[in-house]
């Protein structure tokens, strides 16, 4: 799965000059946390996000009132505080390149953009948690059943789909954890996951878990 699939597409974006009143209403009108700032063509020039206006802010410590403080923000521009140097990604990246970047750079949130710097879209964490979602299939109505393996093998899932297709049961989703043992998670349409888990049994699989979603999850 690709970032061009899973981005947020309709971004709101600002420009450098906007002011920083102007951004904080457009974060609590919206429920923004950050905002990309573009030029006139498009092209990513930064970033402003609620962390970087809070690092701007004066401190409690100030004597600063709330009409001085109100009068500063009107006064501040984007382009005064904004993040210059922005981690982006390509639209043609991994999901997972995507995660592992913002892990290793301790981000939330970032633009994409092509080869010119021209903004394309935004990956978020939540974006990237629902293409987890949707990756397991969690939200599909079927069975998910968990196989705790052994020891694994060559052909060990060509095994397991080859059992279940000479029953007529297609997989939707398989995903495998490999640590001291091996748990393969597959989900069926079939709802009968007892029918399934039982199948695999008799064919020497230990199944350890079956979950049946009969559409109600959120």
């Amino acid at each position: 799965m690709y970032v061009k699939d899973r981005m947020s597409k309709n971004i709101v974006t600002v420009a450098k000059d906007v002011k920083i009143s102007q951004v904080l209403d457009i974060f609590e009108s919206n429920d923004f946390h950050r905002l990309p700032v573009v030029n006139e063509q498009g092209y990513l020039i930064g970033l402003i996000t609620e962390g970087t206006i809070q690092s701007h802010t004066p401190s409690k410590a100030t004597s600063l009132s709330i009409h001085e403080l109100n009068y500063l923000l009107s006064k501040t521009t984007v382009e005064s505080i904004m993040i210059k140097k922005v981690i982006t990604i390509k639209p043609n990246c991994l999901l997972e390149e995507a995660a592992e970047l913002m892990m290793n750079k301790d981000v939330s949130c970032l633009p994409v953009v092509d080869d010119d710097n021209r903004l394309l879209g935004i990956m978020t964490q939540k974006d990237v948690l629902a293409s987890f979602v949707d990756l397991l299939g969690y939200h599909d109505v079927g069975s998910r059943i968990v196989i705790a393996i052994d020891q694994d093998k060559v052909g060990l899932l060509a095994e397991i789909a080859s059992i279940l297709a000479k029953e007529n049961i297609s997989i939707s989703h398989l995903v495998v954890y490999r640590t001291d043992m091996v748990d393969v998670v597959i989900r069926v349409s079939d709802l009968d996951g007892q029918k399934v888990g039982k199948l695999l049994t008799e064919h020497g699989y230990q199944v350890v878990d079956i979950l049946i979603n009969k559409g109600n999850n959120n």
